[in-house]
């Protein structure tokens, strides 16, 4: 699935997307490293032509992971340890792009969105094929975790039951369009 899939099928979970994912300015990308170890990286998301861009600094390690094994999590930055603000992340493959004209329009929408110019053809630019999108946020005073995945088509809140723990899952309705459920 491509960004606009998201944006098309779910407004308001690709609304606040944008928000957790562009607004801060970075995300951690997590990527599979050659001994199979997980590495968890900062990275500059972009939203461009209808996906969502991740560009890496030529001959990264992150890059090269993802050149063995394109499987990829973009993951929100977090910043309170409340949980209130949530968590977004983004699972898929992380499909390389060489051609020089797609990596000059990035470089373009880049300057002129965050103020400097990579240069093609001397940086990785990946297009993010999104397999799930999940949301997920907490709420403190109670311990209740509130959750929403698309494709999956599902949401739920899981009721705090002790400090550090939740119950099964109860149906919730926020943030999907009930018309474009699966």
């Amino acid at each position: 699935m491509r960004w606009e899939e998201l944006e098309s099928n779910q407004p308001r979970l690709a609304e606040l997307g944008r928000d957790r994912l562009l607004g801060p300015g970075v995300v951690l990308v997590g990527t599979i490293r050659r001994d199979g170890t997980p590495r968890i990286s900062p990275v500059e998301p972009w939203v461009m032509a209808g996906d969502l861009w991740l560009s890496m600094m030529w001959g990264s390690t992150k890059a090269k992971d993802l050149g063995r094994d394109p499987r990829v999590l973009v993951h929100s930055v977090i910043t309170a340890r409340d949980g209130s603000e949530g968590e977004f992340k983004v699972r898929g493959q992380a499909r390389a792009e060489s051609d020089e004209s797609m990596q000059r329009r990035y470089a373009d929408e880049v300057a002129a969105g965050l103020g400097w110019r990579p240069e093609p053809g001397k940086f990785h630019l990946f297009a993010v094929d999104i397999s799930d999108v999940t949301f997920v946020r907490y709420v403190d005073a109670t311990g209740d975790q509130f959750v929403t995945r698309w494709p999956a088509g599902r949401e739920f809140v899981r009721r705090g039951t002790g400090a550090t723990t939740v119950g099964e899952p109860e149906p919730y309705q926020d943030l999907l369009d009930p018309s474009s459920l699966p």
